[in-house]
């Protein structure tokens, strides 16, 4: 028999030593390869308290550019994922934050270069593969991930919640919880709901005015 190595499968449902270390932060880098949206270019990694410390050891740096690499935490190309990073034309950075710590212990800041723009992402690995993701775009969000979810970005303005909640209605969608943000310029609407959503309901709530994007995580996959 040959031996484990620190990226063989441990557990049914992840590749690496930790669910903090791997699993978590591959999660979180998911997210915000979704919510940029365009093809990626480029991604530049900020690491805090524990993930600085020990991101190489743990393959926590691997598992961030699987996740931008859009793969599951069960896959074993995460040991590969600089090398398919590369080749697919993806520049990377990693940075170390050594000052205090202000955030949780494994906490990443990912900032995304895609065509169209730039996305930036903070989250946190909170154990057991769990994350909370806590500012996009500098907007400072709580999000679990524990749910299926929308994290939808629009104008803020009168009558837009409204409007949105008028689609859930519509295609009888039960929201579990809903939060909104907003800093004087950009707005989030995070719903985190029961069930999922049909390509209808997209599509209608795109078109929604003053909407300007729509992300869909289906966390049950």
């Amino acid at each position: 028999m040959r031996e484990l190595s620190a990226f063989d499968i441990i557990g049914p449902v992840m590749v690496g030593p930790s669910s903090s270390h791997t699993a978590g932060a591959l999660k979180i880098a998911r997210i915000a390869r979704r919510l940029a949206g365009g093809k990626i270019t480029a991604v530049h990694f900020i690491l805090y308290g524990s993930f600085a410390k020990t991101y190489r050891g743990h393959g926590t740096d691997r598992a961030l550019l699987g996740g931008i690499l859009g793969m599951e935490t069960d896959d074993l190309n995460i040991k590969n994922s600089f090398e398919i990073a590369r080749a697919r034309g993806i520049n990377f950075m990693f940075d170390t934050e050594d000052s205090e710590n202000p955030y949780h212990p494994n906490t990443v800041e990912i900032t995304v270069f895609f065509e169209g723009g730039e996305l930036t992402l903070r989250g946190s690995s909170v154990g057991g593969g769990e994350i909370e993701i806590t500012n996009i775009n500098g907007t400072d969000i709580s999000f679990s991930g524990q749910y299926d979810a929308l994290i939808i970005r629009q104008k803020d303005a009168p009558g837009v919640i409204a409007r949105i909640a008028g689609v859930f209605e519509k295609h009888n969608v039960n929201i579990a919880f809903m939060r909104v943000y907003r800093d004087g310029k950009n707005a989030y609407s995070i719903v985190e709901i029961d069930g999922s959503v049909s390509d209808e309901f997209m599509e209608e709530i795109k078109k929604l005015p003053q909407i300007d994007s729509v992300s869909y995580f289906d966390f049950a996959d």
